[in-house]
């Protein structure tokens, strides 16, 4: 930490928690591939150890100060391309209606426009909003669920509606954070010429 208390943020590469953030990603072909043929419970397996070394890689990186800027790079886009390799697993079953991964899919497109737009203007990217982090958490533990449904068929019954539930509202409040991460992108972009940071500066909220 520095002197204000706050963590300090490295520009390393070789830490153990980005090894276990690189480990999560290759993963996630495993686990996309096991949802296709229908493996539900194995893939749950996978999804558990992924999970489990995503709590490991967050403690070791604060308790042992190895926060850098790969690792908050690496830890969100393991998250979401779970999330991407369950719906797109899903969908091509027929679990899941394709409407749900254009909703989902067209808001992750949007957020990649808004950055492109903000690294133009000399932006680092948005802050993230804890309604996108609420977002991503109710999907990530829908697809989960309705895949245990599939997996025991004797609880189905409890859990489909629950990730339905949980993927639904997942889905809302993921395109409420995404009209928020739109007006905050307009709101910035509008500011004076002059008084723009540098392209490595980052926003503050």
């Amino acid at each position: 930490m520095d002197a204000m208390g706050q963590r300090q943020v490295s520009s390393r590469i070789l830490t153990v928690p980005n090894v276990l953030s690189f480990i999560r990603l290759l993963l996630v072909p495993v686990f996309l591939v096991l949802i296709v043929v229908g493996q539900d419970f194995i893939a749950l397996m996978v999804l558990i150890v992924s999970s489990i070394s995503d709590f490991f890689d967050g403690m070791i990186a604060r308790r042992f100060d190895q926060i850098t800027r790969l690792g908050q790079l690496l830890d969100p886009l393991a998250d979401r391309l779970f999330i991407l390799a369950a719906l797109v697993g899903l969908t091509a079953r027929g679990i899941i209606p394709w409407w749900l991964l254009v909703v989902i899919v067209s808001r992750d497109l949007m957020l990649i426009v808004l950055g492109i737009t903000l690294a133009n203007f000399g932006y680092g990217p948005l802050p993230v909003h804890h309604l996108g982090k609420f977002a991503t958490l109710c999907l990530f533990y829908a697809f989960p669920i309705l895949m245990l449904g599939q997996a025991f068929t004797s609880v189905a019954p409890v859990m489909n509606p629950v990730g339905w539930a949980f993927a639904i509202w997942g889905a809302f409040l993921y395109w409420w954070a995404g009209v928020i991460y739109l007006r905050e992108t307009l709101r910035v972009i509008r500011i004076p010429l002059e008084s723009r940071p540098t392209r490595s500066d980052t926003l503050k909220s």
